[in-house]
């Protein structure tokens, strides 16, 4: 099979339809064994001018036929792969490796695995000569990553099966040396070297893990490579370009080379930290690391540990690592004397806090118990944790040299025990419980005051956090105001901290009267805040009090907003807690959400703040109002007329003065027309399809707007295609044609993007009839162009630069595919084919981006080697598992 027809059947691989899969896949098995084959399909995989779909497709067969027929499993089977095809792909995939994008170069890394596995050094022995010849001019990169496979090969062999480690160590060594010293010194470096330094220490890892190499055994060799593995221990990481988010920042590159130089480190300090353990040969080298690294190896280690004391950032892997070194220097003398003079900081500032229950287990439990359960009892977990790591420090600490630590650690852990027990619950027992009763009233209030600050400790006795609401909630009652509305206060921390809704629950009637009267004496935001709490809380057991609530709400915003308009004072009482009323008005709806009739009952209680507030006189509350608006036009059962005659006022208030609301008033809208399409569609007093249009080509033909300000216009016209197929032909032309006019002259990336999508939508509403409008006014090329262009768009970082949204995508697929429904006379085939290949890529980008929002963190797979742990993120070597068993990470696709 030629290339052309090759990579025809690659793409036919990709089809969405299964039977054209089906056939492709058959096609693909059938030619698999020919000539050539293997050597065609990395002809693709390397073609710049190919798309990548059919790259990536290419390199997945590529993998696996190689990993199934390049070495069969049986002694006696039949070769598969051709002598001179095997010569071909040897001599062509060392090239390519370093120059195709990372998605491919993991597919021929796992190749490249395959083959060094099977043929070095006999099948390939000038495989070293090309990695030392490499290793001296442009393609260090690829020296490197071939090299880091070869020496993973060799990582946990013995014995004779090790010895064709040395040649590579003293063939390639000396170059690494020089590459790793002129790369350490570079001012200012970028994350490639970064990628660089990286391979080289897991080269040097692969190469010591068992034994070390005689040739490293030179003092020379080795003070050489020990004085650059030091300097990228101490110096600090760079800050440019450091992700912000910490998932993020672990897996940067800078951090990836101090993690795999504390390895290292920490794997030396195991073979010949103790002199105990040395072999008669090596005891000399030992004493010299004792003498010359372990302690300043220590140093190091410490000043890294003191980031976290400071509040700095230090992987959770890395901190595992560190405290490794320390729990094993503990038992050493010279070490211990050396970490001693540190050692208080160290345990009580540092490992103390690491061991302690933190904000991220709090998160953790409640948002996903099971999987605090899960990460608690798992071993693998364990392996990574820094809190591990620092309850076996102490451990060892205690147990190697209790004498001088074990009272000091209990003395500080009593001292903490007493702070807690002695404040706050006792002084709340001793000297605040029996102010509730005090004879003056400031005291009774100060008592609920106090009492709700601390509301949200842990009660060891919960009798007292019952005994504290029990004197608030009377407070309530109080003949003095100020104790009433302190009580209230102090209330909304204790709904706040109830963690047994049965303490409020058979008093929930009492508390909402005890409100509702104090709403008639008092205008406080803070008292709507308490109220807002008990709603949020109780959610839609509220149900029964929901008319009750919306009623007394609304009596008391009208009295606040009659209080305001009688008072000038823009910082009148008065007017904030109108807001808080409608805050909670809200709350309420969203609390009965799933209880439609309830919007039908509190309607008419509502509907005359809408009204007026929709009005000039709302202008202080107006978001707050839309917000109700759009609640009721979403939640109830239909949109009454009376709600639909809210709609006028939202025109006429958006013409007028309330441009800045626009993002507030899309939402009612959108309700208005998704759920009410029949009216919309079919009332012609007043014309809500003419008063529409009038409202969106005003503000998009308004030169003078900012592209900020009109994007809730486009999202609107998509509301009307989505919503209304095949009922607003008419409308089609006018609106395709100001949005290709505000498209031309638009410059923000978003607003370009949601007016590419109003096209998107005008072709699944009708795509035939949208081609046709888009031909009229002659811009059919000029906009598809414009489409692809925006689609193919990445940033520096190599992310999308449009369409970002999951939501984005899915529109332009609908309006991209339903290109692909029309006749073959109006859709040439060159166009046909771009339309393809780029809802493929869509369709993929979209599969990723939920994957990707949906994906929860892998746990890094590592095990415990010699009293430290080992990292490394490649697949199986032997396929026998033996790599699982030595426990690795799996972090990058790329080994990193």
């Amino acid at each position: 099979m030629d290339l052309p027809s090759l990579a025809v059947i690659l793409q036919a691989a990709l089809s969405p339809n299964p039977e054209e899969r089906k056939a492709a896949e058959q096609s693909l098995n059938q030619f698999q064994y020919t000539p050539q084959h293997l050597v065609r399909l990395l002809q693709i995989i390397v073609d710049n001018n190919c798309d990548m779909a059919v790259r990536q497709v290419a390199s997945i067969h590529f993998k696996n036929f190689i990993a199934k027929h390049w070495s069969p499993y049986e002694p006696d089977a039949q070769q598969k792969i051709l002598q001179s095809d095997k010569d071909m792909v040897r001599d062509h995939i060392l090239v390519f490796v370093a120059q195709v994008p990372p998605l491919l170069r993991v597919q021929l890394g796992e190749c490249l695995k395959t083959i060094i596995h099977a043929d070095y050094p006999e099948q390939w022995p000038h495989l070293l000569d090309w990695v030392k010849i490499n290793l001296q001019d442009q393609q260090v990169y690829g020296a490197l990553f071939v090299l880091r496979i070869l020496s993973r090969k060799y990582e946990f062999k013995s014995d004779e099966e090790r010895t064709p480690v040395h040649r590579i160590v003293e063939e390639t060594f000396p170059h690494l040396l020089n590459i790793f010293n002129r790369l350490v010194h570079i001012v200012n470096p970028s994350l490639e070297v970064s990628d660089l330094i990286k391979l080289i220490c897991k080269i040097f890892w692969s190469s010591i893990y068992l034994e070390i190499p005689k040739q490293l055994l030179d003092q020379n060799v080795f003070n050489a490579w020990m004085m650059l593995f030091l300097n990228i221990l101490e110096r600090p990481v760079p800050l440019e370009g450091q992700p912000a988010d910490p998932e993020l920042r672990k897996s940067w590159g800078w951090w990836k080379v101090k993690k795999w130089t504390v390895h290292i480190l920490n794997r030396l300090y195991t073979r010949f930290g103790d002199l105990k353990l040395q072999n008669p040969e090596n005891r000399a080298f030992a004493q010299m690391f004792q003498k010359n690294f372990a302690g300043k190896i220590l140093e190091c280690h410490l000043n890294l540990l003191n980031v976290v004391r400071v509040g700095g950032y230090l992987p959770d892997r890395v901190t595992n690592l560190v405290l490794q070194y320390l729990s094993n220097s503990i038992s050493k003398n010279s070490m211990y004397s050396l970490l001693q003079p540190r050692l208080d900081v160290l345990l009580f500032e540092i490992v103390f806090p690491l061991m302690c229950f933190n904000d991220n287990d709090q998160k953790l439990w409640d948002e996903d118990p099971h999987e605090y359960v899960r990460k608690g009892y798992d071993i693998i977990e364990d392996l990574y944790s820094p809190r591990t790591a620092s309850m076996d420090f102490v451990s060892e600490l205690v147990r190697k040299r209790g004498k001088e630590n074990l009272q000091k650690f209990i003395q500080f852990v009593v001292e903490i025990f007493k702070r807690y027990d002695e404040a706050p619950l006792d002084m709340l027992v001793q000297h605040v419980f029996p102010e509730f009763s005090s004879p003056v009233g400031h005291l009774r209030a100060k008592a609920a005051w106090v009492a709700g600050q601390y509301a949200h400790i842990n009660f060891s006795d919960q009798n007292n956090f019952r005994k504290a609401l029990q004197c608030v909630v009377s407070g309530m009652r109080d003949p003095e105001l100020p104790v009433r509305v302190d009580s209230v206060f102090a209330l909304r921390s204790f709904v706040e901290a109830c963690r047994d809704l049965n303490e409020i629950r058979p008093i929930l009637p009492q508390l909402l009267d005890e409100f509702f009267k104090l709403m008639n004496e008092v205008e406080n935001e803070d008292l709507v805040f308490t109220l807002e709490t008990i709603v949020d809380k109780f959610g839609e057991e509220m149900a029964p009090y929901a008319l009750g609530l919306c009623q007394n709400l609304a009596a008391a915003f009208w009295r606040c907003m009659n209080t305001a308009e009688a008072d000038d004072d823009a910082d009148d009482p008065g007017a904030l807690a109108a807001v808080g009323c409608l805050r909670a008005i809200s709350t309420i709806l969203e609390s009965v959400s799933r209880l439609p009739h309830l919007f039908v009952q509190v309607e008419p209680t509502l509907l005359p703040i809408m009204h007026r507030m929709l009005t000039t006189d709302g202008q202080e509350v107006f978001e707050e109002v839309l917000e109700i608006v759009s609640y009721m036009t979403f939640f109830s059962p239909s949109i009454s007329l009376d709600m639909w005659s809210l709609w006028p006022l939202m025109m006429e208030a958006l013409a007028d003065w309330a441009i800045d609301f626009f993002s507030n008033i899309l939402v009612p809208l959108d309700n208005y027309i998704s759920r009410g399409a029949v009216h919309f569609l079919t009332c012609k007093q007043p014309d809500y399809q003419q008063s529409l249009w009038n409202m969106i080509s005003s503000i998009m033909a308004d030169k003078n707007m900012e592209d900020n300000d009109i994007e809730p216009a486009p999202k609107l016209i998509e509301v009307v295609f989505q919503n209304c197929r095949g009922q607003v032909d008419h409308w089609v032309e006018p609106y395709i044609r100001i949005t290709v006019e505000r498209l031309q002259r638009s410059e923000k990336a978003y607003l370009r993007c949601l007016l590419m999508q109003v096209i998107a939508d005008a072709l699944y509403y009708n795509a035939a009839l949208t081609l046709s409008i888009l031909q009229k006014l002659g811009v059919a090329t000029e906009i598809f162009n414009l489409w692809f262009q925006m689609l193919q768009q990445v940033k520096k970082s190599g992310m999308r630069a449009n369409f970002k949204r999951e939501h984005d995508k899915k529109v332009c697929c609908l309006g991209l595919t339903s290109l692909l429904a029309l006749p073959a006379d109006q859709l040439p085939g060159e166009a046909l084919d771009r339309v393809f290949r780029a809802t493929l890529e869509l369709l993929v980008a979209y599969k990723d981006q939920v994957a990707e929002g949906a994906k929860e963190e892998e746990a890094e797979d590592d095990n415990d080697m010699d009293g430290f742990q080992t990292d490394d993120e490649d697949e199986d070597e032997d396929g026998d598992g033996s790599d699982k068993e030595m426990g690795v990470d799996a972090e990058d696709g790329d080994g990193s």
